[in-house]
């Protein structure tokens, strides 16, 4: 039997709770006795809290009742979190239950809480995309991945935000009992197969400014709707009708990106989607998505989300099939 906790408090994100929960609950229908999950929830006091969507929820045990080790720790996250002052009981408590548990991690903004620990430095982690920049500003020593699902680094995993935990959850199960598994609990929950870990986010929208009806708006629909080709800063900066050194200034402005950061990315979500949904040969998926050839769109795959294209075709594919 796997043991899990997950710490909530007072203006916890519901979904991230009741994810993984129903994750986890699903894949015991499937389990023998003896290698059920069995989930603890845990938070700073007993009775009612309530979550940010006013739904209440009641701790299993509180901070001080609970053993501290469990085989995996996971702090759900919380619209507040990223600009609330760090819980102290709740710090505490992830500070040793990290130490003596085999995994843990987070959901969505409960990356923060683990950045006040100390979990973080040195750490390749993501979160949800609205607070990627901040996460990465806080906590400087942190690796911030800004278009992961989730991630893994050794005994450390976080999610992206919400339902992402779900992704990072099933992922989990598979790592415990196989992709066939964590595809029959997805199937149960009516979620389309398990994104992978290196799937966006949002991307190439990630970086979307905030008016669609401003040059750099009218630029990334451009790319996207002509992502065969090839561009210039030069080129691009004519579609938004301004020069190009200011362009340049003002797309890193409104999207955090530069102009070719966001090709890239539009040319990466573009072949993704190809590779999942046709047999297309690599050549013509890197032709038809403006990377020119395979080879580049394997050396941009490796950088991006460490996997080669066939590599993210086949997986995609034993989860899907």
């Amino acid at each position: 039997m796997r043991s899990v906790a997950i710490a909530i408090f007072p203006g916890v994100q519901a979904l991230d709770v009741a994810g993984p929960l129903d994750v986890f609950s699903e894949a015991n229908g499937f389990l023998p006795a003896g290698e059920h999950y069995a989930v603890t929830v845990v938070g700073p006091e007993r009775g009612v809290l309530r979550a940010s969507n006013g739904l209440a929820i009641v701790a299993d045990s509180t901070f001080d009742e609970v053993p501290q080790r469990f085989d995996l720790v996971l702090v759900a996250g919380g619209p507040a979190l990223p600009v609330a002052q760090p819980d102290a009981r709740l710090t505490a408590w992830i500070v040793q239950a990290a130490a003596r548990s085999a995994l843990y991690g987070s959901v969505c903004t409960g990356a923060f809480a683990l950045g006040h620990a100390g979990l973080l430095d040195g750490r390749r982690v993501t979160t949800h995309w609205q607070h990627a920049r901040q996460l990465a500003d806080q906590f400087p020593r942190a690796q911030v991945d800004f278009d992961r699902i989730y991630l893994r680094d050794d005994r450390l995993v976080t999610s992206a935000g919400v339902t992402a935990g779900i992704d990072l959850s099933l992922a989990l199960v598979a790592e415990d009992h196989g992709p066939r598994l964590a595809l029959a609990v997805a199937k149960r929950l009516v979620v389309f197969a398990q994104r992978q870990g290196g799937q966006s986010q949002f991307s190439p929208y990630l970086t979307a400014p905030t008016d669609d009806a401003s040059p750099v708006a009218k630029v990334q629909r451009h790319v996207m709707e002509h992502i065969r080709e090839r561009f210039t800063v030069r080129e691009l900066a004519d579609v938004a009708g301004m020069s190009a050194r200011n362009f340049a200034r003002v797309f890193v402005e409104e999207t955090g990106v530069t102009p070719h950061e966001f090709v890239e990315r539009a040319r990466m979500d573009a072949a993704r989607k190809l590779l999942e949904s046709s047999d297309g040969v690599l050549k013509a998926v890197a032709y038809d998505c403006g990377f020119g050839t395979a080879d580049r769109m394997r050396a941009i795959f490796m950088k991006r989300i460490g996997a080669t294209p066939m590599q993210y075709r086949e997986r995609f594919r034993s989860l899907a099939g």
